[in-house]
């Protein structure tokens, strides 16, 4: 997460603010439990603050340890998640403190066993996370604050957020950003910094009457600072207070109007900000053949100024500010700019960046870069040299074949049909190719995958629904996992086992045992069994004798209800489903089998071991009963 350093002369008015001070004080801390909170409004500067705090801390407070995470709703899933706080500062800690490395699973275990260390921690963009994500970190973290105070220890903390949602806490000092003297002059500082249009008369009026306009918002000074001196650099100081009176004083009408000012590459413009909002994962680009200096040119032209290169760990392109975001998002500013883009916008880009996927993989690679129809091993030199090769000459591919799926998924969540491209899909090609990028041998696919495989796999939960053969999900192919049900249950796919139980469902007769069954247990939202990824799918049993073993009776009922096949068919070991259920102590599933009528309750497998006596040498007295009450054992 790239956060911009503080301008010169500014930031430093926090030190002197009583609230700070009372912080640091320790003999208030039972005053405030070591809380101090730092509010304010969208784009007002709160990170550059909390930065600043956080380096100066670390500068002076020598005997101190001192944390900080910050929230980036723009980043992974970790950066924006309480897990990811958590485990972030405790890694911080034990870093810092060797002693406490026998605790490196508990942030709260590991500040009650501080003794002589002072801890001060920083949270910044508290709002940035999920609503009950933020009550329960700040529950955490006055649980902190009270144990550490209990032990003699000390411990603080300082969070900064939006008014928004506003939360009570029992103990604690609150300090408002906007409105703050010395944020009031930093603003002042800036403009008579960065405002570079002369000293005259107008050129100071022009000052006042814009830090009027910006009510405490940083981020609005910036863009307009910005928008008036290229206006000065035309020669147009004449018009400057004209300019800055049309321009919105509110940070989003400023973000539309930065927008709308002109309609030079509209199309390209909303490509980009597709691209940026709803890629998978960062695009790169060559930085052989396009410089950084290049492409942060294109980035400022193509984005007017709301987009940046991060430069923190991997480059990326994202919005200046969360503020962009939530404008183009939350407040739908795309589809009141262009009313084209107001029905379902995010539906209608990934159906874009399918489409740019699609073009891209459809393109000639394969005799012009000598693809071998049979790849060199996932692992060998020969294999990282090709993809290299392929990388240097097509970029983006990588990319495309990797995602093209993802874009697909959710456009078809977002209620753009996918019947057509599912059923015209070029599956081999994309099977080459993802072959081609895979860097482990045991994921690569054999040429026979089929599509629901894969949907499976990689829980493409929107795109089996749309499947015309979602049925199919019981078919064993040659793959490591076998069925297609199989793969979602390894990967751990929730979303594509429940799509598939649900094609299931609807395979039933309304009304069949089966079919009520499975309503209840949707209704009750169990979770599947997993297999994990290190299964792999053996021949010499089939689908029947792994559900059985696995215990889910619910699934087992469906496919019962469904197949033909034989139940009580025997693998190489002679052993049937209803003896991998015995011998697992699966109560459910060994009445579901037995109930059908139709399995030899006393079949012996090569082993000469029958389902009770497998039961019996597990210990599963409710199965052996069970097998007894038949009357059909010796």
């Amino acid at each position: 997460m790239t956060i911009k350093n503080a301008h010169a002369k500014t930031c430093k008015w926090l030190l002197k603010r009583s609230e700070y001070l009372d912080w640091l004080d320790a003999d208030k801390l039972k005053e405030h439990d070591g809380f101090l909170w730092i509010r304010g409004k969208p784009g007002t500067g709160k990170s550059t603050l909390m930065k600043f705090a956080v380096v100066h801390a670390r500068k002076t407070m020598k005997g101190k340890v001192v944390i900080a995470f910050f929230f980036n709703a723009r980043g992974e899933a970790i950066e924006k998640s309480t897990v990811g706080t958590y485990r972030s500062l405790l890694l911080q800690l034990l870093e810092r403190l060797p002693a406490l490395r026998c605790i490196f699973d508990s942030f709260e275990r590991a500040i009650k066993l501080l003794t002589k260390s002072s801890v001060v921690c920083f949270i910044d963009a508290l709002d940035e996370c999920e609503e009950q994500q933020i009550r329960e970190i700040i529950q955490f973290f006055e649980h902190i604050g009270e144990l550490a105070i209990s032990a003699g220890n000390s411990f603080r903390i300082c969070l900064s957020s939006r008014h928004y949602p506003y939360i009570t806490i029992r103990k604690g000092l609150g300090l408002v950003l906007e409105g703050q003297e010395g944020h009031t002059q930093d603003i002042a500082n800036y403009l008579e910094s960065e405002l570079k249009i002369g000293q005259s008369k107008i050129a100071h009026q022009i000052r006042i009457e814009l830090q009027a306009k910006a009510s405490g918002v940083f981020m609005w000074v910036a863009l307009v600072v910005g928008i008036l001196n290229k206006e000065h650099d035309r020669g147009r100081m004449h018009a400057l207070r004209r300019r800055l009176q049309e321009i919105p004083g509110d940070l989003h009408d400023l973000f539309r109007d930065i927008l709308t000012r002109d309609s030079h590459n509209k199309d390209e413009l909303v490509l980009c900000i597709q691209w940026m909002l709803f890629a998978k994962q960062p695009l790169r680009w060559d930085h052989d053949e396009i410089t950084e200096d290049v492409i942060m040119r294109f980035i400022l032209n193509s984005f007017k100024g709301l987009a940046e290169i991060t430069t923190f760990k991997l480059s990326k392109v994202q919005s200046i500010h969360e503020s962009v975001r939530d404008f183009l998002l939350k407040e739908d500013g795309l589809g009141n700019i262009w009313p084209n883009l107001r029905s379902n916008f995010q539906g209608q880009s990934h159906e874009r960046l399918k489409h740019c996927c699609l073009t891209y993989m459809s393109m000639n690679m394969f005799f012009p870069l000598r693809i071998p129809e049979s790849l060199p091993k996932a692992t060998s030199q020969h294999a990282t040299d090709l993809r290299k090769s392929v990388t240097d000459t097509f970029p983006f591919l990588e990319y495309a074949v990797q995602n093209v799926l993802h874009h697909a998924d959710v456009a078809e969540g977002n209620g753009i049909a996918q019947e057509t491209f599912v059923r015209s899909f070029s599956l081999n090609r994309w099977i080459k190719l993802d072959n081609l990028f895979e860097r482990h041998e045991v994921r690569r696919h054999t040429d026979k995958m089929s599509l629901l495989y894969i949907l499976g796999e990689r829980n493409m939960s929107n795109l089996i629904k749309a499947h015309p053969s979602a049925l199919s999900c019981l078919e064993v192919e040659e793959e490591r996992y076998g069925p297609p049900l199989f793969a979602a249950m390894a990967t751990g796919s929730k979303e594509a086992f429940q799509a598939f139980a649900e094609a299931l469902h609807r395979g039933q007769v309304t009304g069949s045992r089966p079919y009520e069954t499975y309503s209840q247990y949707f209704e009750n939202k169990n979770n599947p069994i997993y297999l994990g990824r290190d299964f792999n799918f053996s021949k010499r049993r089939d689908v029947l004798s792994y559900l059985a073993e696995l215990g889910n009776e619910i699934i087992l009922a469906l496919v019962l209800g469904l197949w033909k096949a034989n139940i009580d068919s025997k693998d190489y070991n002679g052993r049937t489903p209803l003896s991998w259920a015995a011998a697992s102590g699966h109560e459910a599933v060994v009445k579901l089998l037995i109930d059908t009528g139709k399995v030899d309750v006393d079949s012996m497998d090569s082993a000469g071991e029958t389902p009770l006596s497998r039961a019996a040498s597990s210990g599963h007295e409710a199965v052996v009963k069970l097998l007894i009450d038949t009357g059909k054992v010796d």
